[in-house]
């Protein structure tokens, strides 16, 4: 049985013209973390608000662990649908300390097992010895921390998060995910968790559902949405993606950067794109110039470069950082790909060509 499954779900606020949520579909398996990316405004928030019962969905259904719990003639209410929120302020009750926090959520249970559930939860977090301090005395990570000790606390159902992480600085950012991330799998606990970092969600996710504009555009593991992106959207928002525009021809594409031997399912003459990250492509100073060196920048261990072409194209390349070319200077720029380049006609992925 899946943790949580999404059918058809629909949202539209009053105000707007297009639907918040429009038609959206998946399923979220038991102990699995499912990162919602997107830019803003793009669904994943508000989607988050309907499986936690803040928002009703206008048509669908939402069920968690098999029973209906959202659809427009039913709806069980937030506190009744076993679901812990983490959310990006915290949202932690200064008066209350740290174990008073973590306790708040387990009412009803005797005071010995709240204690001891209380004390289990801190050590998991890492802040056993910070029981009777108060939230303004914790560090951002730490306050983070406590949040997800509290949501943890009565072994909810689902745990859904939203940008937990967005007022945290770059280098802690970097560590409270880790750790986030390790709390989570050690008590193989089931989560929702939204963001508009790609690099983040990949991390976070065992898979990712991408939205766009309210419809999903792909569902899947980290790896299959960076290198198989289903549409161009996904290839462009989660990889940094260039597309040189291509021609199919009867042994491969042909592009400005030369024949690429990749058959398709599609006529003779069809144009394409290929999508091109930054480690698709190189550059020679030495052969034909085919491209002409717009800008350097300057990533730690290794150079990214902006390369014009002859049409005007623009495409990115690395470089180690040990090679310093200037801008301005003509270079010759060829795909370097080891792979099998992601192949786009009208904005959706096509397959290579199968054998009979």
């Amino acid at each position: 049985m899946n943790a949580l499954e999404l059918r058809n779900v629909t949202k539209k606020f009053p105000s707007a013209r297009t639907p918040a949520v429009d038609d959206i579909s998946f399923t979220l398996r038991n102990g699995e973390i499912l990162a919602l990316v997107g830019p803003s405004g793009c669904g994943k928030t508000t989607t988050l608000r309907l499986i936690a019962g803040l928002e009703r969905p206008d048509s669908g259904s939402l069920h968690i662990k098999g029973g209906l719990v959202a659809s427009p003639g039913h709806f069980t209410p937030p506190e009744k649908r076993g679901i812990g929120m983490v959310f990006q302020d915290h949202a932690l009750f200064p008066h209350l300390t740290v174990s008073g926090n973590v306790k708040f959520g387990l009412k009803g249970q005797p005071a010995a097992t709240a204690r001891e559930i209380t004390i289990g939860m801190l050590k998991l977090v890492g802040l056993e010895n910070f029981g009777e301090r108060y939230p303004h005395q914790l560090s951002g990570g730490e306050r983070q921390r406590v949040a997800l000790a509290r949501a943890l606390a009565p072994r909810p159902v689902l745990v859904l998060m939203d940008e937990p992480f967005s007022s945290l600085d770059a280098d802690l950012r970097h560590e409270v995910r880790e750790q986030v991330r390790g709390i989570l799998k050690a008590m193989s606990a089931t989560a929702v968790f939204v963001t508009h970092d790609q690099e983040e969600a990949l991390f976070m996710g065992d898979r990712l559902a991408v939205f766009q504009s309210g419809r999903l555009e792909q569902v899947g593991a980290p790896e299959e949405i960076f290198h198989d992106s289903a549409t161009r959207f996904v290839a462009e928002f989660m990889g940094d993606s260039d597309f040189l525009p291509g021609v199919v021809k009867e042994n491969g594409i042909e592009t400005e950067l030369g024949l690429i031997p990749q058959k398709v399912n599609l006529p003779i003459d069809s144009t394409v794109e290929i999508a091109l990250r930054s480690d698709d492509v190189n550059f020679e100073q030495s052969g034909p110039a085919n491209a002409l060196v717009l800008a350097r920048f300057f990533r730690g261990a290794y150079y990214q470069y902006r390369l014009c072409l002859a049409s005007g194209k623009l495409i990115h390349a690395f470089k180690p950082h040990t090679q310093s070319i200037h801008p301005g200077t003509s270079v010759h720029a060829y795909i370097s790909a080891e792979h099998k380049v992601t192949v786009f006609h009208n904005g959706i992925a096509i397959g290579e060509e199968k054998k009979l």
